[in-house]
């Protein structure tokens, strides 16, 4: 077997568990916090603030990045997947799509890697990076034989002017549909929730070890921020409120 159509291979299996790849990382991640604000106690609290405030913001610009693709994207786009394998009715090649072809993996990759910059292990983000690498490169090695059998010349084209993982931001292009905040909260609640869940868990975490404690009003945050998931999962299950035609 080729090394492309083994990556592909390799790929296809992997696409189906694409979401669920920080799960491997979550028992370094917990041995990470547990070992309190390590970066804080070697720099000092004003630049163990400005680290943990970098490592947000890696995990803001991920998350924004996927909203700016979600929000845009039509229906039959953006690694829509079924138990039969990948589908696609349609090319998206405008707004996100037009400076980068993996703009949903990138938004990803920089969400995963900040959370664990928050945990405080410069190291762990780092192995973390380097496995990110292959596993979306045989993933994306997957949808391009994919799309390219579906598409040709079309996806090739496209392919060959847009990177694959680097955004070329002088190659943005207005995107075909206007942006919908329906589509955005209905395909992405769970990643924003999560993320946050992530980052209050580290938190609540570190501070305890290190004997420190969040005003009760940290907390009652945390708690309206997932009464709002909940109300937010039951509008997308038992309403059409959240639908967006063409979505």
């Amino acid at each position: 077997m080729l090394l492309n159509d083994h990556l592909a291979h390799n790929g296809e299996s992997l696409f189906r568990w694409r979401s669920f790849v920080l799960l491997a990382f979550v028992p370094a991640i917990i041995w990470a916090t547990l070992q309190g604000e390590r970066v804080e106690h070697v720099v000092g609290d004003f630049w163990g603030d400005v680290f943990e405030g970098f490592a947000i913001a890696v995990v803001v610009a991920g998350e924004l990045i996927r909203i700016m693709t979600v929000g845009f994207v039509p229906a039959g786009t953006s690694g829509r997947n079924t138990g039969a394998g990948q589908v696609a009715s349609r090319l998206n090649m405008s707004g996100a799509y037009a400076m980068v072809r993996n703009p949903l993996y990138l938004g990803n990759c920089l969400m995963y890697v900040g959370i664990v910059l928050y945990a405080q292990s410069i190291t762990l983000a780092v192995v973390m990076a380097l496995v990110l690498l292959p596993y979306y490169e045989r993933i994306i090695a997957a949808e391009e034989r994919f799309l390219l059998g579906k598409f040709g010349d079309d996806y090739a084209q496209w392919a060959a002017r847009t990177p694959a993982f680097i955004p070329r931001l002088r190659q943005w292009r207005r995107p075909d549909m206007p942006f919908s905040w329906r589509s955005v909260i209905k395909r992405e609640h769970a990643s924003i929730f999560g993320a946050i869940f992530a980052l209050y868990l580290i938190a609540v975490t570190q501070h305890w070890v290190d004997g420190e404690a969040f005003s009760a009003w940290f907390h009652i945050g945390m708690g309206l921020i997932a009464l709002l998931e909940l109300g937010v999962i039951a509008l997308k299950k038992r309403t059409r409120l959240l639908h967006a035609a063409g979505r």
